[in-house]
């Protein structure tokens, strides 16, 4: 038996081994709490995982408010389609008035803050031409501005996407 070995105990639950290191300890089994290695660990991790997950988030986001410009949009050519069935022409009704978006079709999304903003664009008797324009937290996204007009094409414009991509 190496007599230098022999433990002892100290305040606590804390054990050292004579003729060890001055700095080693271990825990007792009543010791509680993380080493500083485990927190950075930890640490390190909720860091990756955020950096991961940040993006992805703010693109999802993004994604389902260009969504909402685009069912706008449709919702505004079908009341066109609706004023142009009661009045044979899209520009003026039957009274003479020029034809206005109603207010709910003006911005997208229709209750909250706009982050786009819809508009009649190089209207005639027989076509016109929808654009959802991003105002707001949408300015210079990768889409641009969204058209729609009156035989169904769509486009958009100043994008950085394919426009399959932006209209998916």
């Amino acid at each position: 038996m190496d007599k230098s070995r022999i433990g002892y105990a100290v305040a606590g639950n804390i054990t050292r081994t004579v003729g060890g290191s001055p700095n080693q300890c271990r825990r007792g089994p009543d010791s509680g709490g993380f080493t500083l290695v485990e927190v950075i660990v930890v640490m390190a991790i909720i860091g990756i995982l955020t950096a991961i997950a940040l993006p992805s988030y703010r693109d999802y986001v993004l994604r389902g408010q260009r969504a909402e410009a685009r069912t706008q949009l449709l919702e505004a050519a079908q009341f066109m389609q609706r004023f142009y069935s009661a009045n044979d022409r899209y520009d003026l009704d039957r009274g003479g008035a020029a034809v206005a978006l109603p207010v709910g079709l003006q911005s997208a999304p229709a209750g909250g803050a706009a982050r786009y903003t819809l508009s009649l664009n190089a209207i005639s008797t027989t076509g016109y031409t929808l654009q959802a324009v991003p105002v707001g937290t949408m300015v210079g996204d990768k889409c641009g501005t969204y058209t729609l007009n009156s035989v169904g094409r769509r486009d958009v414009l100043s994008a950085t996407e394919t426009l399959e991509s932006c209209w998916r």
